[in-house]
């Protein structure tokens, strides 16, 4: 298992049966979401293995070539900023690999959320409506959907119906709440179960969001037990 992501892995109890893989924003690394697991107060009795990956680190072109932990590259192109296709199938190989470990390791696919803020949020949606086996749910904070003109064709059946968590913040401005309403209205017209909320809040999370995610995560949870 050499070839797996770096990552940092939190239980809140012994012999964990559910899994939530979280993905960290452009520039940090898998510290940063670390405090999020005692501040969520789950109950132990959901015995949850938090693993928190580092992303690899690469130039990005948007931040003037500088060298950063980054799931992919983002160009610009007419003004326009872009994911790079080949960095971003590569984060999805990665990220594959993290839940197939979980798989691997006793945790049903159906006890598994990929999660994440900003750019890990939307490595979360892009590969968790794609992945292969149904997982228990996807949450997106503070992000859109990186390809979302292609997921009509690319989303996995099996899929289909999946409980997503999406928030953003209305004071955001590094990834425009529209863009996150256009990403909550692309996942709705396509019949995933989405928990939608905004909070007075600029790129961050906010102390009730993280009880709104406790409380979604534990109703997923337990719906799959």
């Amino acid at each position: 298992m050499a070839d797996l992501l770096e990552r940092i892995e939190i239980e809140t109890g012994p012999a964990p049966t559910a899994s939530v893989v979280w993905l960290h924003g452009l520039g940090a690394d898998g510290h940063d979401f670390e405090p999020v697991v005692p501040d969520l107060r789950l109950p132990s009795a959901l015995r949850v293995r938090f693993v928190f990956p580092h992303a690899p680190r690469r130039p990005v072109t948007v931040n003037g070539g500088m060298v950063m932990r980054a799931w992919y590259d983002i160009r610009v192109a007419g003004g326009v900023r872009a994911p790079d296709l080949a960095g971003l199938q590569e984060a999805e190989g990665g990220i594959q690999a993290l839940i197939r470990r979980e798989r691997e390791r006793g945790v049903a696919a159906g006890r598994i959320v990929l999660a994440g803020f900003s750019q890990g949020g939307a490595m979360a949606l892009h590969t968790g409506l794609r992945y292969g086996e149904r997982l228990a749910g996807l949450i997106g904070l503070s992000c859109s959907h990186p390809r979302a003109e292609s997921l009509p064709a690319e989303a996995s059946a099996v899929g289909r119906g999946l409980p997503v968590f999406v928030a953003h913040g209305r004071d955001d401005d590094m990834v425009p709440v529209a863009r996150g309403r256009e990403t909550r209205d692309t996942l709705t017209g396509l019949g995933y179960a989405v928990t939608w909320r905004e909070y007075p809040i600029p790129h961050s999370v906010s102390g009730q969001e993280i009880d709104d995610i406790s409380a979604w995560l534990q109703a997923v949870l337990r719906a799959t037990a």
